[in-house]
């Protein structure tokens, strides 16, 4: 006090006032005759101490009153300790930098304070001393303030990125808690905030270091999305039901005539334009009946690669005509067409075809497909058969007149009014139109402007077309017709639903896409947690190996076994891209390449050579495609596409493969022509030439004893120059070549048979009177893979 009192005395000289900053957290000017009053007064009631001594000549009491005076204002000032303490922050790490202006003294009202005055203990002035960096509290902080913090008892979960006011929360603990975890760490204080990010590493420690566990949170789980699918209308009221053409389906094995059927009743020339006569899309058709019907067909393929195509046709068919050759009879697709003919609950047609033929058999297939449950009327059952000759016409109109009955015995009928459903036969792209798809109306009527949507796909209708190429206006249930307006490509088989609006369909499209996203999600968790299982077997058996080994021991033989697979990494990352196949495969259309893919599913040697699918899609061979086979080191396969001449120029510069067919079997053939080419080669030895031992000598060379073999060539020839083996016992015990040859006493190349002979091995080897010597030469031969596609 005497050094402030000092400093005070100092300061009037000088100024006429005092700065006391060490008492309030603003500066305080006070004048010489209220610092005289109060050092008199010296902070307690009673005390005396020597008074200042007045100046200007004033009276003792007029200084009196004037302390007096000062006294109070001062005192009034004390009063605002409370509020100074109020203003005291929790947390000085929000709001930094904030400082306190000088407050004159006349800004304070005086009329709210006490009258007397109320003198405090100098210690408990100076504790009202505050630091110049305040943060304001707010209502919601100190309700937090006050709000129990409930204890975390066993596991705390943890998260990535958790704020150090998050992790208290988690842990049942205030903030101070984590600050005083962090001294142990080497993070400095001063920087961390409530809202600090703070690693998953001190997160653990922090969780560790307070005597809990610690467990990764679940992810959140997001709300229920609502389901804005499109869905089909309630059945039609049967009173607005109108007559449609049945949809018939003609199936059966490959090259039994399928297509000259058809081409017979539409007399048209489809199968004259096949590559290879075989059928290889569906094409869809209708057929004008004399009687003045319509029938709507479908050609499905019958080759063995095309099993979802003809599921595809029976799905959407109501009369199934299956073709059998009369004189092959029931073959293996021929049992298929009739499995999907039983699923798909569709009558059957049975028409045998090739009756013409001197060999043909009709009674034989009727009687192989009782084996199959497919029993004809003259059996006593429900299947009409009919014996045709598609190639000469024969019967025909008998095979119409079945089919029209049995569609009447149906009744079909279709809605025609309302919003259109269907399904999409197939889909392909048109360098000119864009995607395009060919489907089957099956309700309501089809025309420009339409809003379809299709699996993941939408569109708005542009253009409609028959299966003539010509545009139409309109389709009917029952009527095929092809579709060009979408967006994107959608996949043969979807169902075609109509929509209010383009932004319903996108609505549509989105949920479905959302629906496909869940569900891969969904399947990827659970092949993780299935890999983290394995991983977690495999760590704990490889702790069990190690846990009698000390922690120096332990680290020592991770590193070398790190360091050993850290070497041979390069190696089989080298082997792995020798034998690797691969592939972009480009179809003419969805079905196509669908069919394509369904077979390279059954590749089952990944263990020869592994074939890697890089791309698949529609349309012809573009520079996207070479880009792709560029960066691979792949091989371009296309099925019923094209590669312009520029397109081939570059893949000859780049040195890219572009494998065109038209016949998916040869394509397959093809391919695994490549798979072979990749494979390694191997060494088959062929025998030249054996010998036998007849007598055994040694010859000494300098001080070396080298035994040799008297042996008579019994056949082929001995070759120096060629590889031999010693057999003995059947067992292989030598294999190498000859350091001598010699006949009599002549060294010589080649022994012939029936001739004697002295040989030394390049290995001081005994021989025994008995032994086999083989010469043979080792010829590498280029391997096959074992991959069966079944066809």
């Amino acid at each position: 006090m005497r050094r402030e009192r000092r400093a005070g005395r100092e300061a009037l000289r000088g100024r006429g006032a005092f700065s006391y900053p060490s008492l309030l957290p603003f500066p305080l000017f006070l004048p010489r005759s209220f610092l005289h009053s109060a050092a008199c007064q010296g902070g307690h009631p009673g005390a005396r101490r020597k008074a200042l001594p007045p100046r200007g000549g004033r009276t003792a009491a007029d200084s009196g009153e004037m302390n007096q005076g000062l006294l109070l204002r001062f005192e009034n000032l004390v009063q605002l300790r409370g509020a100074c303490q109020q203003l005291r922050a929790l947390s000085s790490r929000k709001v930094c930098g904030a400082r306190w202006k000088p407050v004159e003294l006349s800004a304070h009202p005086l009329g709210s304070l006490p009258v007397h005055p109320q003198l405090w203990p100098e210690h408990r002035l100076i504790t009202a001393a505050l630091p110049q960096c305040r943060h304001l509290a707010t209502k919601e902080e100190t309700k937090k303030k006050k709000k129990k913090i409930p204890l975390t008892k066993g596991e705390v979960e943890i998260r990535q990125r958790m704020t150090v006011e998050e992790l208290a929360q988690a842990m049942g603990k205030d903030i101070d808690h984590v600050y005083e975890v962090l001294l142990y760490t080497n993070i400095n204080l001063d920087s961390v905030e409530p809202d600090s990010i703070l690693s998953e590493d001190h997160i653990k420690m922090i969780v560790q270091k307070s005597g809990m566990k610690y467990k990764s949170a679940k992810l959140k789980e997001e709300k229920e999305r609502k389901n804005t699918d499109a869905i089909k209308r309630p059945p039609a009221d049967p009173a607005v039901l109108t007559p449609r053409p049945p949809v018939v389906t003609i199936l059966g094995h490959v090259d039994h005539g399928k297509t000259t059927l058809l081409d017979s009743l539409r007399k048209t020339q489809v199968a004259a334009m096949e590559a290879g006569g075989i059928t290889q899309h569906i094409g869809a058709f209708i057929v004008h009946m004399p009687s003045g019907e319509k029938i709507t067909f479908l050609d499905t393929p019958g080759h063995a690669a095309f099993s979802a195509m003809r599921a595809r046709g029976t799905n959407v068919t109501d009369i199934v005509i299956l073709v059998v050759a009369a004189e092959d009879g029931v073959m293996q697709q021929t049992i298929e067409s009739i499995q999907h003919a039983k699923n798909a609950g569709v009558p059957l047609i049975l028409a045998i075809n090739k009756c013409d033929k001197p060999e043909a058999d009709p009674e034989r297939v009727k009687k192989e497909l009782l084996a199959h449950d497919v029993v004809c009327e003259e059996f006593g059952g429900d299947v009409q058969a009919v014996n045709i000759s598609a190639l000469k016409g024969e019967n025909l109109m008998v095979l119409a007149e079945a089919t029209v009955a049995l569609a009447e015995m149906l009744e079909l009928k279709a809605d025609a009014t309302g919003l259109v459903e269907g399904a999409i036969i197939e889909s392909r792209k048109d360098k000119g139109k864009g995607p395009l798809t060919t489907a089957i109306i099956q309700r309501g009527t089809l025309r420009k402007g339409c809003v379809l949507v299709a699996g993941k796909t939408w569109a708005k209708v542009r253009f409609l077309f028959d299966e003539n190429g010509k545009a139409v206006d309109a389709a009917s249930p029952g009527t095929p017709v092809e579709i060009m307006g979408w967006k994107e490509s959608p996949s043969a088989g979807d169902e075609i639903l109509e929509v209010e609006s383009e932004q319903r369909a996108q609505e549509v499209v989105a949920w479905r896409t959302y629906v496909e996203q869940q569900e891969k999600m969904k399947k990827d968790l659970e092949v993780i947690e299935a890999k983290q299982k394995e991983h977690r077997v495999e760590y704990e058996k490889q702790q069990q190996k190690l846990a009698h080994l000390t922690w120096r021991q332990r680290k020592a033989v991770l590193y070398k076994a790190n360091k050993q697979l850290m070497f041979s990494r390069p190696k089989e990352r080298t082997e792995m891209d020798e034998n690797t196949l691969s592939v972009i495969v480009k179809g003419d259309v969805d079905g196509s390449v669908e069919a394509i893919l369904n077979i390279l599913d059954s590749y089952d040697c990944e263990d020869e050579c592994k074939l890697d699918i890089v791309y698949f899609g529609m349309g012809d061979i573009s520079e996207n495609d070479i880009s792709l086979a560029e960066a691979f080191n792949g091989v371009i396969f296309g099925f019923s596409v094209k590669a312009n001449e520029s397109i081939k120029k570059l893949a000859d510069k780049k040195g890219i493969k572009i494998k065109l067919h038209n016949v998916i079997y040869k394509l397959i053939e093809d391919l695994k022509d490549e798979l072979n080419s990749r494979l390694p080669p191997t060494l088959v030895e062929t025998t030249v030439g054996e010998a036998s031992v007849l007598d055994i000598f040694s010859v000494t060379v300098g001080k070396t004893k080298i035994p040799v073999a008297g042996c008579r060539v019994h056949k082929g020839l001995l070759d120096r120059k060629m590889k031999f083996k010693l057999i003995r016992n059947r067992d292989v015990i030598w294999k190498g070549c000859l350091s001598s040859l010699k006949h009599h006493k002549d060294d010589v190349q080649v022994i012939k048979t029936g001739m004697d002979c002295g040989l030394s091995l390049d290995k001081n080897l005994e021989f025994s009177i008995g032994d086999e010597i083989i010469c043979y030469e080792e010829k590498e031969v280029q391997q096959t893979t074992s991959w069966d596609p079944g066809f």
